[in-house]
């Protein structure tokens, strides 16, 4: 009888660990969700011919609209662009904007007209980093990590 719930203590534990996805995977999704929101947020800035901007206090971020009797006000009344908290531990490091210094504040803006800076906005949860980088051309993604994509296809 011991050894069976010994097994079967063993086999849980076993189910449990391999259930909780590591930090680099929960990083990962996130930054995946974080890119999916900015375009989204571009693409609607473009439609609605008013400017979106996407600002960050370090564990969250929230999108904000440009109206011109309000000037910037938080949007609450999309479920996709409201204000988001990361999972505890996780944060965004870092926002680089093409031609900008970095400031303290991490804000990054979509205009309906002209023309796309690229961005970089870096995200960390423990030991793993993610990058969310957006090019002059409108595309925004999460960056491969070493190792990961067709360079590793390639070395084999």
């Amino acid at each position: 009888m011991l050894i069976v719930l010994l097994i079967m203590g063993l086999f849980v534990g076993l189910v449990s660990t391999i259930a909780q996805p590591d930090d680099r995977a929960r990083l990962r999704v996130e930054a995946e969700r974080l890119a999916q929101l900015l375009d989204l947020a571009a693409t609607q800035s473009r439609l609605t011919g008013r400017s979106i901007a996407w600002i960050s206090d370090g564990p969250g971020y929230r999108f904000l609209q440009f109206n011109d009797d309000t000037y910037w006000t938080e949007i609450r009344d999309d479920d996709a662009l409201r204000a988001r908290s990361l999972p505890q531990g996780m944060k965004i490091s870092a926002v680089q904007v093409e031609n900008m210094r970095p400031a303290e504040n991490m804000r990054l803006e979509f205009t309906p007209y002209g023309t796309t800076l690229s961005f970089s906005i870096g995200m960390s949860f423990g030991a793993a980093h993610e990058m969310v980088t957006g090019s002059p051309v409108g595309d925004i993604s999460v960056l491969a990590r070493k190792g990961t994509g067709n360079a590793e296809t390639v070395q084999r």
